[in-house]
């Protein structure tokens, strides 16, 4: 039993480092994202200005080639080739002299120039000079594919580097809380079994008690406390067995069911002079689990009873409808205030009533995971009715 216990804890410490591991990375991500554009921005600027220079520089270096042809005997000029930049000549029509580009610049304009994915550098030529050519043009493709992986890398390496740091920081420090976690699971453990036992020998007693002596009002305050008590132990039973223990289905003969759990209940009503009245339909049978419909219906019944006003009665009623077995309870005491919030784990309206307020959140569960249909009609100061279609 505990080994289950030490699992289960483990997951949820796994599962909450990931959880708060990914939400800080994102967070994290999201902070960067502005000095990330920055970043890449600039490097793209960087990126352009040295192809400027760079084409420039070639540009020159083209015309101081040309240049020393003319004052050498050479018979031929072997125009410049680079893996980069492609280079041509160009007379004042704009006709290649000589060209290895494979486009046009939009602008003949002198300078540098941007088209797309391509660049082109124009250097105007002295006329008559250089083979009959007036422009010098240098094209070269400018790529930011990787300015662009590479930010990518870096970027994806913080988050990672951010994620795996997040993630043995937040494991690390839900280590005290798990050993918290383990101390207080052992000891409701360990509580409901010694609450158990004492429970079982009172019940016991409380009937054989009455068996030989009779009925009394003290005896009925005591049964009725034992029972109250029995409700809570209940719901912190099947909360402690509900993730471990799978619950079984089985034919259940309802109506039968319905009158046990009234029956159970007269002594906790009678208490407060509550009447218990049932209309409860015959030979009403569900598939279902006796566990969770017991949930179900004690729940439901010592809310009803609980928040009724003294000498004042609770409904309980099993019937069939269009096809569907309806079980309702109705009371007539200080109704709901908050429905939407009464299903939630420890809330509850009235503080003076007792209980851990978590008996409608293990109904609320049930129901949800069983397709119930659940409707609560409420009147503050008036009563509610709690009415489930299975």
């Amino acid at each position: 039993m505990c080994a289950v216990w030490g699992i289960r804890l483990t997951l949820d410490k796994q599962r909450y480092a990931l959880k708060y591991g990914l939400l800080y990375s994102a967070i994290i991500a999201v902070i960067l994202i502005v000095p990330f554009f920055v970043y890449i921005d600039l490097m793209i600027h960087i990126n352009e200005t040295r192809s400027q220079i760079e084409m420039k520089k070639k540009s020159y270096e083209i015309l101081q080639k040309m240049q020393a042809y003319q004052g050498s005997n050479d018979d031929y000029f072997t125009f410049p080739r680079y893996n980069r930049y492609r280079g041509g000549l160009y007379d004042a029509g704009l006709k290649p002299v000589f060209t290895l580009l494979n486009s046009m610049p939009l602008s003949f304009e002198a300078g540098y120039h941007e088209d797309k994915n391509r660049r082109y550098y124009v250097l105007p030529l002295p006329d008559g000079r250089f083979f009959g050519a007036k422009y010098l043009i240098l094209e070269g493709d400018v790529n930011n594919y990787e300015i662009y992986r590479m930010a990518l890398l870096v970027a994806l390496s913080i988050v990672l580097l951010l994620f795996l740091l997040s993630y043995f920081v937040f494991k690390n420090f839900a280590l005290p809380f798990e050993k918290v976690n383990r101390r207080l699971d052992s000891f409701i453990k360990d509580s409901m079994h010694e609450i158990n036992t004492p429970l079982s020998i009172i019940n016991v007693n409380i009937d054989m008690f009455a068996q030989k002596f009779g009925e009394n009002k003290y005896m009925t305050r005591i049964k009725a406390a034992s029972k109250t008590l029995a409700t809570i132990y209940n719901d912190m039973d099947y909360l402690i067995k509900q993730d471990r223990f799978g619950f079984e289905k089985e034919s259940i003969d309802m109506s039968a069911f319905i009158r046990e759990r009234v029956a159970y209940f007269q002594d906790v009503a009678s208490l407060r002079q509550i009447v218990i009245h049932e209309n409860v339909e015959e030979d009403i049978t569900l598939y279902f689990n006796p566990t969770k419909l017991q949930r179900i219906v004690d729940n439901t019944i010592s809310n009803a009873i609980k928040y009724s006003h003294e000498k004042s009665i609770v409904n309980v009623i099993l019937t069939l409808k269009e096809g569907r077995i309806v079980f309702e309870v109705e009371d007539f005491g200080v109704g709901i205030e908050k429905p939407e919030k009464i299903f939630e784990r420890y809330y509850r309206e009235n503080l003076n009533k007792g209980g851990f307020g978590i008996g409608l959140n293990i109904v609320k569960r049930i129901v949800d995971e069983h397709g119930i249909e659940l409707t609560i009609t409420s009147h503050p100061g008036k009563g509610s009715k709690f009415s489930y279609r299975f």
